[in-house]
């Protein structure tokens, strides 16, 4: 089963999401979602959750809490989650089209004007999924 590392970041009531490139040969193009990725071989997902920020948005994570696993047939998702403690300006779009604060209401609907796509992009319906049963949970 391919093991995937996923986080949810967030910073003043809102949440850290990519909008991914709108390249049709990629899993879920031109959605919004969390950032993470697969775990190389050997890989722990707390290694793998690190590794995928810095390469993705720069971002050095300097602590994180687990948080949940969705697994379905293909995947096992390990989310883990922390507060963002740099301002946005301060990461650096490696991977994706867009990035964004997005707030509770943008989750609940589903959808998010992206300023790059120059339109409302959806939010992927797993990622949607794994913030309302965080938001539900109240940790932030």
């Amino acid at each position: 089963m391919i093991q995937v590392a996923i986080a949810i970041l967030y910073r003043d009531g809102k949440f850290l999401l990519q909008l991914r490139d709108n390249i049709p040969n990629i899993v879920h193009p031109g959605v919004w979602g969390l950032f993470g990725g697969h775990l190389e071989p050997e890989e722990t997902p707390e290694n793998a959750f690190k590794r995928e920020l810095l390469e993705e948005i720069g971002y050095n994570i300097p602590a994180f809490l687990p948080f949940n696993s969705y697994p379905d047939s293909l995947v096992n998702r390990i989310v883990f989650y922390a507060p963002l403690t740099v301002d946005l300006s301060q990461l650096v779009l490696h991977e994706g089209w867009d990035m964004g604060l997005l707030t509770p209401e943008d989750i609940q609907a589903g959808e998010c004007y992206s300023e790059k796509a120059g339109m409302v992009r959806l939010i992927g319906t797993l990622h949607r999924k794994i913030l309302l049963d965080f938001m539900a949970q109240k940790l932030v």
